[in-house]
């Protein structure tokens, strides 16, 4: 990763306002769109090959799916459990057979298959860690077991393609940093925490994820990593990464996404090598697929404005509804608005009982 820049201001004015206040105005562009193209729910057909295309509700699994042959080697490989009525002993031992089968062992990053911002994500490094999550995760829901990238680099990028252009582009590419505090020797894990200027802003999610540590004094130099999780909202640090974005990135992405019918729209989640390997179009794996409802999440970099992140949401959706014109055109089926506030509601109450997130 290029050296996280930590001099100057901890985070932008903006950066953890609430959600509704920057998408009003999307709010109000979207009414217009819907009169313009003669449906309000045009943007829920742009990925036709995904569920009201990856604006809530979508599973994991489901998008990763479509990738064909030569596009499966890119995505990190990954397992799929449905949470039952057995002791916790029994399906962790059951899914250690699974992923046993597929070749893939300990440590694995465990998550939800419906879910999104980093929900229940947490990295399970052996048996007990599984035991403690399948006891922790809803019934009848299914969860992930994806391998660990071999990668630590982590970066979103937002990649989208027109139907009929053989062409794609890269809309945005956001940098993620893991948060961590450096020990003094003399300061305890809860007061490095408060006293950082940017930590100190999340401080009610570094508290309550890291309990039982709060009174550690880390030693003089020793760095205590905050979070595992690449998301904004548990805690992760965004950089803007827009000038490594490259024709050779962007080549790779079009043959990758020529072998994933249906996907046109929406923030890869991945893992590199370094950031010369990246650019080149190498050395990266794809843990998530999002949809319609991603983020171009370079706007929660600490230098960008309130102009720049409203200009690049009203961007995104503008492009939602062009695509999604056009897939209905090629004769694509459009969902209804009923559809997506029934996934809306069956996700939330998921969410609610997930476990806690790394």
């Amino acid at each position: 990763m290029p050296t996280l820049d930590t001099d100057g201001k901890p985070l932008s004015m903006f950066e953890f306002w609430p959600a509704w206040f920057f998408y009003t105005p999307v709010v109000v562009q979207w009414l217009w769109y819907g009169i313009k193209y003669r449906s309000f729910s045009l943007p829920l057909a742009a990925n036709p090959g995904i569920e009201l295309s990856g604006m809530v509700g979508e599973s994991k699994d489901a998008i990763l799916s479509l990738a064909g042959e030569k596009a499966k080697p890119w995505v990190l490989p990954y397992v799929m459990w449905e949470k039952n009525d057995a002791s916790p002993e029994t399906q962790a031992h059951q899914a250690m057979s699974l992923l046993q089968k597929e070749g893939l062992g300990f440590p694995v990053v465990a998550k939800p298959d419906l879910g999104c911002r980093g929900a229940g994500v947490r990295l399970v490094e052996n048996r007990g860690e599984l035991e403690e999550y399948m006891r922790l995760f809803p019934n009848g829901a299914r969860l992930m077991l994806q391998q660990k990238a071999p990668y630590n680099a982590e970066a979103g990028v937002f990649y989208v393609r027109y139907p009929g252009e053989k062409r794609g582009r890269i809309f945005s590419l956001t940098l993620k940093y893991n948060p961590f505090v450096t020990g003094d020797g003399k300061r305890n894990l809860a007061q490095l925490i408060d006293d950082d200027p940017r930590a100190g802003q999340l401080s009610h999610l570094y508290h309550a994820r890291h309990e039982d540590k709060l009174d550690l004094v880390l030693a003089d130099g020793e760095t205590f990593r905050l979070a595992f999780a690449g998301s904004h909202s548990r805690g992760a640090i965004f950089r803007n990464g827009n000038a490594y974005i490259t024709d050779a990135l962007v080549d790779r992405l079009d043959e990758i996404f020529n072998d994933f019918p249906g996907y046109h729209f929406g923030r890869l989640d991945l893992k590199f090598k370094d950031i010369d390997s990246l650019m080149e179009g190498n050395d990266f794996v794809m843990l998530e697929a999002n949809g319609a409802s991603s983020e171009a999440a370079h706007i929660w970099d600490r230098g960008a404005t309130l102009k720049d992140a409203f200009s690049t949401l009203l961007a995104q959706y503008r492009m939602l509804f062009e695509i999604g014109n056009k897939q209905r055109a090629l004769g694509h089926n459009v969902p209804t608005l009923m559809e997506l506030y029934r996934a809306w509601r069956k996700e939330k109450a998921l969410v609610q009982d997930y476990p806690s997130t790394d």
